[in-house]
């Protein structure tokens, strides 16, 4: 099964090249690790002191943030190596300052694990989340390199629990400690006959918690906002901007509305302003405006999202009519404020337990939209309610970062 394993990399690797001449996005995961090696070789010197940290994607970039912080603040003379599997990941955070080294992940094969670990020598390697490489674990097992996992989060769907996932079983053997987020994800990995498994929580609690020690204040959004309520719709997709661009048609005045859509592609933007009948401006029309004249904001930009929401009254956050579903719940709720989400969140364990609490709530039609903004907007008890439900549950969950740093050592 690992030959087999070994011959998929290679051939998708083959298929990528070719698919990186169509694909922009393919063309950055295929041109951006043709430097790796020679980067590692400029900036890692053989003496240096290494640690390595490894996410998909930027939202595990994000979870794992906490936790790569108080490992340089701990261990200030290493070098803090960030890899990334993904172009989204990496061209959003390529230029972090949080680590001295900050590339993509070469494809998993044996040459490049022997190579990258070669280069890097890192002291310690830390997988936030997910994504196992078989040929990189066996290399840091093979070198007795601690290696971690954060935030974990195992499914019964996942080749580990399958009757065919031996080898993949047989990989998991690299990791010094399994930190998951829950006991249903320990109870998982301990079936299987690992007893290395501690429940920390949730990294991505301490990062938003964070948040609230920031300076957010956007004086432009404070010009719009005019002292009235405000609904931030953040990562809309075209799916709920249907729903949303019917609501503001038929919303009261004195309710501003701000948006901040997942595609800020010029297209998008044109076919999202098409559907609102109330003035609108977009954040690349603001200069020399006064924004308090508008009732419709659209952030055509990235970066400003998790600020924007410090100024709603309410959120609704996009993705729950699509799939894999809703975009990331816990910036607003950190903020107090209530949510309101698609019907599709079932695979985040973070919004199904909001939801349950009452703090976020799920609607799938026009109708529901309509009545549950209605009333967050004119019920002072019900918004209040809700916000502190939010509030409560992003400080309850907090801790998972200090959990893993009194392990690792």
């Amino acid at each position: 099964m690992l030959f087999l394993y070994n011959l998929t990399i290679h051939i998708a690797g083959f298929f990528l090249r070719i698919i990186a001449l169509f694909s922009p996005k393919i063309k950055l995961f295929v041109e951006g690790r043709k430097n790796v090696f020679s980067t590692l070789e400029e900036k890692i010197k053989p003496g240096d002191k290494t640690i390595w940290f490894h996410s998909a994607s930027l939202g595990e970039y994000e979870q794992g943030l906490p936790v790569i912080e108080k490992i340089k603040e701990k261990y200030p003379s290493h070098k803090i190596i960030v890899t990334f599997f993904s172009p989204s990941g990496y061209e959003i955070r390529k230029n972090n300052t949080v680590a001295d080294v900050t590339i993509y992940l070469p494809l998993d094969t044996k040459n490049n694990a022997k190579k990258f670990l070669k280069l890097a020598h890192p002291e310690f390697a830390f997988f936030i989340k997910y994504e196992f490489w078989l040929n990189y674990l066996k290399e840091l097992e093979k070198s007795k390199t601690p290696t971690y996992l954060i935030s974990g989060i195992f499914r019964d769907s996942q080749m580990f629990f399958k009757w065919y996932g031996g080898f993949y079983r047989k990989a998991l053997k690299a990791f010094t400690y399994f930190f998951v987020q829950n006991e249903s994800s320990k109870q998982k990995i301990e079936a299987i006959g690992f007893k290395n498994v501690i429940v920390s929580g949730d990294t991505r609690f301490d990062r938003v918690a964070a948040i609230l020690e920031r300076d957010n204040t956007l004086d432009y959004i404070e010009n719009f906002k005019d002292g009235k309520q405000a609904i931030v719709i953040g990562s809309s997709w075209p799916k709920d901007e249907i729903l949303i661009a019917e609501y503001i048609n038929q919303a009261p005045e004195n309710v501003k509305f701000i948006i901040a859509p997942h595609n800020i592609k010029a297209d998008q933007i044109a076919s999202l302003k098409s559907q609102i009948a109330k003035p609108t401006i977009l954040f690349s029309e603001k200069e020399n405006k006064d924004l308090s004249h508008y009732n419709v904001f659209i952030i055509d930009t990235i970066g400003l999202l998790t600020k924007i929401y410090s100024y709603g009254t309410v959120a609704y956050v996009g993705g729950g009519f699509g799939n894999p579903g809703i975009h990331n719940i816990l910036e607003p709720a950190t903020f107090g404020i209530p949510i309101v989400i698609g019907p599709n969140y079932s695979k985040f364990s973070e919004a199904v337990s909001l939801v349950e609490l009452g703090g976020c709530i799920s609607i799938a039609t026009n109708s529901e939209l309509k009545e549950i903004l209605d009333r967050l907007l004119n019920d002072e008890n019900f918004l209040t309610e809700k916000s502190a439900i939010c509030r409560s549950f992003i400080q309850n969950n907090k801790g998972a970062t200090n959990t893993i740093l009194k392990v690792v050592s």
